[in-house]
């Protein structure tokens, strides 16, 4: 069991930490007044292959595994930067790679890989299923050699932004005693929709560039359908684990920022002729807020690994989300209380992170949801949903 990283780990982090020197706080303030997309970013983020971290190299991508991803996004996020810009293209990519078929994957793969091609969007909420995904309604007929969708997403995140969009829908009417199949996997070429696939933009407190999408009479080929007619949720589900860890780490990341920044205005802010993080009041949230991110670290990385090695991970993946996403609200809390009334100044961006991070909390499952899974499918306990 070692605990360090790697030379080459080390100088991926290093790499990440010098992009996002070129992009300080006034840059992500002046996005968020805008509410616009950071293009810049992701470019210089694309351009450098980081994007096509997890794609083999036989497609054109970098190779690496998801304790190097997980790495990729602290950073973003521990430098003040948001990751959410385009931490989707990463775990949106399992289901693709694990479930997909070798014609699918040399179709799409070399392209998303150089840039040419944009996988963002990943739509599976809808209104009336919330958590319970195997409720949606979206339904997808068989028509021949293609199917026709109808249906309503929400909070689908930059579909503006995606020429390819990973889509899950129902290809048969519910069952009680099968809830999660006879949902099925599709990848959408946006850029063939047309009208038939419309984003309303939906404000939220965040600038986080997502929608409610509408799908009329969509015609997806049925070449574009990942894998098997109805197992849809399962293939997916190697996804989501994916992105629990990389939610995680980034908000590992954030919880660094949160206390790094604390931890350098208690040093230098003086009340009443003193460092006030000479008070104990003020430096104990902060030493126990480390104390907790750096356990989450603990869990996050245990989880990757684990997927790395090809292990189940749906416990190490969910406790590491948990973990992560409370260990970074504290922190925020704690450096939102150091700062006092600075912290609401924008320009001292904490109010931004604060906001930021908070949406961890419930997404993209919530916390009780964890507890839940923990409870039932790791500790026996009766089902409580």
């Amino acid at each position: 069991m070692d605990f360090e990283f790697t030379s080459e780990q080390d100088n991926i982090r290093h790499a990440i930490r010098e992009i996002c020197a070129d992009f300080p706080g006034e840059y992500w303030q002046d996005l968020d007044a805008k509410r616009a997309y950071p293009e810049e970013f992701v470019a210089v983020l694309t351009a450098g292959g980081w994007l096509a971290a997890l794609i083999p190299e036989a497609y054109g991508g970098i190779g690496v595994g998801l304790t190097e991803a997980s790495i990729m996004l602290e950073e973003i996020n521990r430098s003040g930067c948001n990751s959410s810009a385009c931490h989707a293209q990463m775990y949106i990519m399992g289901t693709l790679l694990r479930h997909g078929s070798e014609e699918q994957k040399r179709r799409f793969l070399p392209g998303i890989a150089s840039g040419e091609l944009r996988l963002q969007a990943f739509a599976v909420t809808e209104p009336n299923a919330g958590t319970d995904t195997t409720r949606i309604e979206t339904r997808a007929e068989r028509h021949g050699e293609e199917y026709i969708v109808n249906g309503q997403k929400i909070f689908i995140s930059r579909v503006q932004h995606s020429d390819l969009m990973l889509l899950l829908a129902r290809t048969a009417p519910y069952d009680e005693n099968n809830r999660a199949g006879n949902l099925s996997a599709f990848i959408v070429d946006l850029r063939e929709a047309g009208d038939r696939v419309k984003a309303e933009p939906l404000e939220t407190m965040i600038n986080h560039e997502t929608n409610v999408v509408y799908l009329d009479d969509l015609h997806v080929p049925a070449e574009n359908r990942i894998g098997e007619e109805g197992k849809g949720f399962r293939y997916i589900l190697s996804g989501m684990n994916a992105e629990r860890i990389l939610i995680a780490a980034e908000c590992v990341g954030d919880g660094h920022f949160f206390v790094d920044k604390a931890t350098d205005y208690a040093k230098a802010r003086e009340v009443f002729g003193r460092p006030i993080g000479q008070n104990q009041g003020v430096q104990f949230p902060i030493a126990a807020a480390y104390a907790q991110i750096e356990a989450a670290a603990l869990m996050t990385y245990k989880a990757a690994a684990r997927f790395d090695a090809g292990l189940r991970i749906g416990a190490e993946a969910n406790m590491a989300k948990y973990l992560a996403s409370e260990a970074s609200w504290n922190a925020a809390d704690v450096c939102m209380s150091t700062f006092g009334g600075y912290g609401m100044a924008v320009e001292y961006d904490i109010e931004r992170k604060f906001r930021e991070t908070r949406l961890y909390k419930i997404a993209p499952i919530a916390n009780n949801l964890v507890l839940a899974f923990l409870g039932h499918n790791v500790l026996g306990m009766p089902r409580s949903y």
